[in-house]
């Protein structure tokens, strides 16, 4: 049975509804290219979400941290689904300046942290991440993965799909058990100089990521 199936009692929050919220949420105000800040579409923000929460159980009820949140897209939503507490944490002030102000549009609590992501110490039930893709600053990608791996029994994140056998053989050599959830696009909108086209596109994979062993106590 598909999610979308399943009676309304199970499924509080319709994908739909999740996504016409979080596309209310404010980008970037002043997004650095250093930092590969591209807000992930609310579609795909929902899609991931509702995977999370109906499918696996890891949102609803749970401890929740968004790393590197920039204005709080997955932060925000996993706080819609229900979590019990939700963390988001970035080192750019003007960044969670709006996160900040779209919690409060949106009427919803979450602990908006300034900082690099290795300021959280854990453990919570599941991490949410849309890291760089390490474009900029080689292996970004895994030192995000590195943290997450240390702080959640579950993990969420989404990945160049040009990376794939990469990313693979690092995970297995952790020790990791993951599945790609998706294969889709993710929508990048023209916000830098070197940016030809008013959007584009790049092909990415969302994984659900599990330390083998990991302790589920929180």
């Amino acid at each position: 049975m598909k999610p979308d199936e399943k009676s309304a009692s199970i499924v509080k929050v319709r994908k739909r509804e999740l996504a016409i919220s979080l596309q209310s949420v404010k980008g970037h105000p002043e997004p650095k290219l250093a930092l590969e800040q591209y807000t992930i579409p609310a579609e795909l923000a929902s899609e991931v979400l509702f995977e999370a929460c109906y499918v696996h159980g890891d949102i609803e009820g749970k401890t929740v941290a968004d790393l590197g949140t920039g204005t709080g897209r997955l932060a925000l939503g996993a706080a819609m689904l229900g979590a019990e507490y939700v963390a988001g944490v970035d080192v750019d002030r003007k960044a969670l300046g709006a996160a900040l102000e779209n919690s409060k549009q949106l009427g919803l609590e979450v602990d908006w942290i300034l900082g690099k992501i290795e300021v959280l110490k854990g453990p919570v039930d599941t991490v949410l991440m849309n890291p760089p893709f390490g474009t900029r600053t080689p292996h970004t990608d895994l030192r995000f993965l590195e943290t997450a791996l240390r702080l959640g029994n579950v993990t969420y994140s989404i990945h160049k799909s040009s990376t794939r056998g990469f990313l693979h053989r690092w995970l297995q050599e952790k020790g990791s058990r993951f599945e790609i959830l998706m294969e889709t696009k993710m929508e990048i909108p023209h916000q830098f100089p070197f940016h030809r086209r008013k959007r584009s596109s790049v092909d990415v994979d969302v994984y659900r990521i599990e330390q083998v062993g990991q302790s589920l106590r929180i």
